[in-house]
């Protein structure tokens, strides 16, 4: 990509994004992890109005009425961004690849942490650690993050999550927030989600394309995986077929959710072509409820 092409990318998606953290976005971001981001102060007793996971259960069973915890807001948190750079990343079939919805994504974040006095940095992976970007503050970082997700050609195009969330809780020692961006095509990942969210706010962000979810009957079909550059020929005619592919994707889906679920881990899904807002709002009103 030539250097004032991508110039232009980043201004267009600094207009468009920034416009929507500042719209949008700030308030509910803030709304959603303040209380990630507090020191413990005191108990007190519990009064009408107080949200129940403020509830300090051994003081309550102790003197057998409720209390809550009372706490302070650090002056700033780190906002961490772990995004996946690997192979599939550049399929779309809606108008938007993968890496570009990613990017608006990464984009919002990065503003609305900024506007909340946040720090924010990057950690961009395959099946190695590609690029880390210390968190730092500025409307110059941020520009250089996007620039980085624009632009950035990763060495290697397969998948590891958990080598990601390894180096994640290896290299930032404090708590910090961690949206976590992938279509999510790997496996073995469960263990190293729960560690990292014990330690970390660990928020997962799934990105996929319609068109992985099924199969058209297009004829026979050439086949390419982005990460490992197998080459098969599909007979999408055949209704056998669509039908294994469908139930693969849902099944896989499935999976997905209950580990999410099972890590205690946040996410929500955004598929190319559509809005991402929508996704992302509800994911803020759900957490700051």
């Amino acid at each position: 990509m030539e250097t004032s092409e991508l110039l232009k990318k980043v201004r267009h998606i600094e207009i468009k994004t920034r416009g929507l953290s500042n719209q949008i976005f700030a308030g509910e971001y803030h709304s959603a992890f303040k209380g990630k981001g507090m020191t413990f102060s005191e108990v007190r007793e519990y009064q009408y109005g107080d949200a129940i996971r403020d509830v300090d259960w051994n003081v309550t069973a102790r003197f057998n009425h409720p209390y809550v915890k009372v706490f302070e807001e650090e002056r700033e948190l780190t906002v961490m961004l772990v995004v996946d750079v690997s192979g599939s990343k550049n399929f779309g079939t809606e108008n938007q690849y993968k890496q570009e919805i990613m990017t608006e994504i990464a984009a919002v974040l990065s503003f609305s942490a900024i506007t909340n006095n946040d720090k924010i940095g990057v950690i961009l992976f395959s099946d190695k650690i590609e690029k880390f970007i210390p968190p730092q503050k500025g409307r110059k970082h941020i520009l250089r993050i996007i620039r980085e997700l624009l632009h950035f050609e990763p060495e290697s195009t397969k998948t590891d999550i958990a080598g990601a969330l390894e180096y994640l809780m290896n290299v930032i020692k404090k708590r910090s927030i961690a949206f976590l961006l992938s279509d999510f095509i790997d496996k073995d990942f469960k263990n190293a989600m729960t560690i990292a969210n014990r330690k970390h706010d660990l928020v997962a962000l799934q990105v996929y394309d319609k068109r992985e979810t099924e199969i058209p009957s297009m004829g026979l079909v050439k086949v390419v995986d982005a990460e490992t550059g197998r080459t098969n020929y599909i007979d999408t005619s055949s209704k056998k077929v669509r039908n294994k592919y469908a139930e693969w994707w849902h099944n896989h889906n499935e999976m997905l959710t209950q580990t999410f679920k099972q890590s205690g881990v946040d996410h929500a899904s955004v598929t190319t072509g559509d809005d991402y807002v929508k996704p992302l709002i509800y994911l803020f009103k759900h957490r700051g409820a």
